[in-house]
Formats: C-alpha cells, sequence, structure tokens
C-alpha cells in the first residue's frame, strides 16, 4: 500500500527538514523543492495527496500559489505560517485553504490535524473516472475507453492504469507497481508484473492509445 505523500512548501530550510522528518517518522513520504518560480506546476506534477503551504515564500506568495492550485486541484492544503491575525487565516480560507496552522505549532497537533484532513479524503466516494490525455479509466466498471472504443481490464490491469493515471508525469517503479498489485496472498513476481503491463499496453492500442504508457529504463514506467 501506498504511503500518503505530502509536499512541503517552505524556504526556511532547517524548518522544513525538522518537518520532514517528523513526517517521515510518522510513515508519510515527503517531497520539497526550492523552484519557487515553477512552484505551482512543481505540486501539480508531484500529485500529492496533501500539501503544506507557508505564506512568505519567494517570487510568489502562498496566498497567490493557494488561489492558482485550486483553480487546478481539490488537494487539500494546509496553511503552515507565522502569521498568526485572523486576516490571515480568514484569506486562506476564502482562497481555498482546508486548515491554518501558526508557527511555533505544537507538532502533536500538525499531525492530528493532517491526519484528520486526510483520513476526511480517504472517506470521500471515488469520482467515477479517472481521465488522461484522452484515456478514461473507468474504476467501478473494470473499464477502459479511448475515442470511443474501449476494452475491459482485469483486476491487475486495473490497479496498474488507476496507479499510473493517479501519478500522471512521474515515474512509478516497479517496485510500487508491484506492491499495489499484492493485495491477497497471491504471489506477484518481477515476471507477473512485465506480462500484466504488455497486456494492458496491447488492450490500450487495441482502442488506438499507442504508446500511452512509456518505459524510463531502470527507473519505472510513466504516463
Amino acid at each position: 500500500m501506498f504511503n500518503m505523500k505530502i509536499f512541503i512548501v517552505e524556504d526556511d530550510i532547517t524548518l522544513r527538514s525538522e518537518l520532514m522528518i517528523l513526517l517521515e517518522s510518522y510513515g508519510y513520504t515527503c517531497e520539497t523543492s526550492d523552484e519557487y518560480k515553477d512552484i505551482i506546476s512543481v505540486v501539480l506534477n508531484a500529485c500529492p495527496d496533501l500539501l503544506l503551504l507557508d505564506i512568505n515564500l519567494p517570487y510568489l506568495d502562498g496566498y497567490y500559489i493557494c488561489r492558482e492550485l485550486r483553480k487546478q486541484t481539490d488537494m487539500p492544503i494546509v496553511v503552515v505560517t507565522s502569521r498568526n491575525n485572523d486576516m490571515d487565516e480568514l484569506m486562506s480560507m476564502n482562497l481555498g485553504a482546508d486548515d491554518f496552522i501558526t508557527k511555533p505549532y505544537n507538532p502533536q497537533i500538525l499531525l492530528a490535524r493532517i491526519a484528520n484532513i486526510l483520513k476526511r479524503i480517504e472517506s470521500k466516494p471515488a469520482k467515477d473516472l479517472i481521465e488522461y490525455n484522452g484515456v478514461i479509466l473507468y474504476p467501478s466498471k473494470s473499464l477502459v475507453k479511448y475515442n470511443d472504443k474501449e476494452a475491459e481490464l482485469t483486476k491487475n490491469e486495473l490497479r496498474i492504469l488507476s496507479v499510473l493515471l493517479h501519478n500522471k508525469n512521474k515515474i512509478v517503479s516497479r517496485d510500487e507497481l508491484m506492491d499495489a498489485l499484492w493485495q491477497s496472498d497471491e504471489f506477484v513476481d518481477d515476471n507477473t508484473l512485465t506480462v500484466n503491463v504488455n497486456r494492458l499496453r496491447k488492450k490500450l492500442e487495441e482502442i488506438g492509445a499507442v504508446n500511452f504508457i512509456s518505459t524510463k529504463r531502470g527507473q519505472g514506467y510513466l504516463v
């Protein structure tokens, strides 16, 4: 099962490192970046489960980042800032933030807030389709569609395509995919994964989605 991924946008290197150590010690996967000019696209490409966002940042402030991200994604956004007045909290919420936490914060309270938000997100009904570059996956029907042609998927093919689509524009390792397939007592090895990916590719090609899944040699797969 995949760990929840949290992206941290924080320009204080010491605080960011401490935050990553804290979160990773509780089982979260953390990602961050110093590319503040392009931070919006960096966050979107990372496809995190939750974003921790500071307000005072180089180039773009947290308010602008929050507003622009909310136009394109419903990922949870938690503003973590040294600003502690009501106006900042109100503005953050009005721009679409899910929570507002002031520094210095109690680490256990921060962890509890994050856990509660992720629990609410997980409990929401899943969307009935996932779409990317014309390929539409219907998880509840185990069906993939492209240009009015469709193909039925096996349980493993569905899991593989679903993981790849949820991590679009990001390389997914073979180990991660095998982890996704390990949903029962059935033995899953490297060869099993290769067979399933090849079958999935063939089905995609048959409905016209040629070269939809790319192989990154020594790294994994990418859509």
